[in-house]
């Protein structure tokens, strides 16, 4: 892919979905460092639950608003503001000297990155033409699966490794050096705009409150709310979340009806893609964050593999998900949507397949034999990944890709810790007071059934994606469509 005059615009892509990776990357890695952050920094329970879970809280709750901010000041600039501003707080996780200073550093990396993910999607919507945007988005799914994975075993191995006895600040400071060459490169390659990406919009701000109030209500102890015991406190937040979303729910329309800009315009959710595409991203987000943490759980406090061999264990997962992503590009050019069906068939079958696993070996499993299961998730994942960002933003008015970016994300954020919560939360209850090996196989079996129920749920939302989907109307691949090619000058920020 390239930009005819503009030498910078083959860059764009990698860039910044080197800046996801950076993302992901960060989501992922703590759940391995979390034996040498008790270790070497003295970080409690409370303290580690809120250094995973602080990133997540402030990423989604903030990512809707560092979205209609791209839209108002340019993706271009929101972009570089947060990839320099995760690549400092990076450095601040890193340099850290008790647990309170880790956790306000990772919060601070959540709210860089809620400026910075909304604008690669925005760019990359607004910067490739019709064709080019579906392989565009495919790569965005490939990274996603790098992250992932990389999270997991890159991780594992520079704790391993211990450079230069930093131990886990490696971690950090590794993603600091990376996050300072990213801004560096994404400063001279990203398309600057003679104009706004829009004229005359202006920021709501009781909304932007309301609406990131009622989220961090709710997320908060879906966060926490576990490693605290679900405390009356807890309950009471999410309790509370309801009528505050109402509240600036209702603000939102009003806005809308009297020609006002919500934060959030109402009319995204009156398409059916948009509206379809956010219920299929959440059911695969919830399914697919529970496995992970159960599976987490399973191999190293149920089976007793170390941090290193755990994430190793998801090696065949994430290799999986990016050889299926590059397939399952070519196959949406040719298919559309259609492909997501294939993926959740497959994504069902692995799920069944580890469910059925646990339930026949009950007292002598082998991480071995949940090879093909965990493989068959990444298999699934990446036919699922080409079209899971792309459906629901392909009918979104270009001056509305920043905060419609920004809504899925959060969407993915809350469905993914509410499925952590939830699926977390039969685990442990299945887990009982002694968790043996026994124990947790059972646990783990449990919620890989309810976890093939929001697969099947998920199918169905697809089926209705694929019957939405106006290329299969006309009888003809989107690939196929003629579009002229244009510059990204005007497309995203300055």
């Amino acid at each position: 892919m390239s930009f005819e005059g503009d030498p910078g615009g083959r860059l764009l892509l990698p860039v910044v979905l080197a800046a996801y990776v950076l993302y992901g990357f960060d989501a992922n890695v703590v759940n391995v460092a979390i034996p040498d952050l008790q270790r070497q920094l003295g970080a409690g329970p409370a303290a580690l639950e809120l250094v995973v879970g602080g990133y997540v809280f402030t990423y989604a709750a903030g990512v809707v608003t560092g979205g209609r901010l791209g839209d108002l000041f340019g993706h271009r600039r929101l972009f570089l503001a947060g990839v320099t501003g995760f690549a400092a707080a990076s450095l601040l996780c890193g340099l850290a000297q008790g647990p309170v200073e880790l956790v306000a550093a990772r919060m601070a990396q959540g709210l860089a990155a809620a400026a910075m993910v909304p604008q690669i999607l925005a760019l990359v919507t607004a910067s490739f033409t019709d064709a080019e945007r579906s392989r565009a988005l495919a790569w965005y799914g490939v990274a996603g699966a790098v992250s992932g994975v990389g999270g997991q075993v890159l991780g594992g191995l520079l704790l391993d490794a211990d450079v230069f006895g930093l131990g886990w600040r490696a971690v950090f400071l590794a993603t600091a050096a990376v996050g300072v060459a990213v801004a560096a490169v994404a400063a001279r390659v990203l398309p600057r705009a003679g104009r706004r990406t829009a004229t005359g919009l202006e920021l709501d701000v009781p909304g932007a409150v309301g609406i990131s109030g009622a989220l961090g209500l709710a997320l908060l102890p879906l966060v926490v709310g576990h490693e605290t015991g679900w405390p009356l406190w807890s309950w009471l937040l999410l309790a509370a979340s309801v009528p505050a979303l109402t509240v600036a729910v209702r603000w939102e329309r009003s806005v809308a009806r009297g020609g006002g800009q919500p934060l959030v315009d109402p009319a995204l959710f009156r398409t059916a893609t948009f509206a379809t595409g956010l219920a299929v991203n959440a059911a695969f987000m919830a399914s697919f964050s529970s496995c992970l943490f159960v599976l987490s759980l399973l191999l190293q406090a149920g089976l007793g593999l170390s941090p290193l061999w755990a994430g190793l264990a998801f090696a065949p997962m994430g290799l999986l998900a990016i050889g299926s992503s590059l397939l399952g590009r070519r196959l949406v050019a040719r298919l559309g949507p259609a492909v997501l069906l294939a993926g959740c068939a497959v994504t069902a079958l692995s799920f069944l397949t580890l469910a059925v696993t646990l339930h026949t070996h009950p007292g002598g499993l082998s991480p071995a034999w949940l090879v093909a299961g965990i493989a068959g998730i990444g298999a699934g994942n990446g036919l699922i990944l080409p079209s899971l960002v792309a459906a629901p933003l392909a009918g979104v008015p270009r001056e509305r890709s920043g905060v419609a970016a920004g809504v899925l994300t959060t969407t993915q954020q809350f469905a993914g810790v509410s499925g952590v919560a939830v699926l977390g939360a039969v685990f442990f209850a299945r887990l009982g007071t002694h968790p043996d090996r026994g124990a947790h196989i059972r646990a783990a079996e449990s919620a890989f059934w309810l976890g093939l129920a929001l697969v099947v749920v998920m199918t169905a939302l697809v089926a209705r994606l694929v019957w939405l989907d106006p290329t299969r109307r006309r009888g003809r691949p989107p690939a196929t469509a003629s579009v002229p090619r244009r510059r990204p000058a005007g497309a995203g920020g300055r």
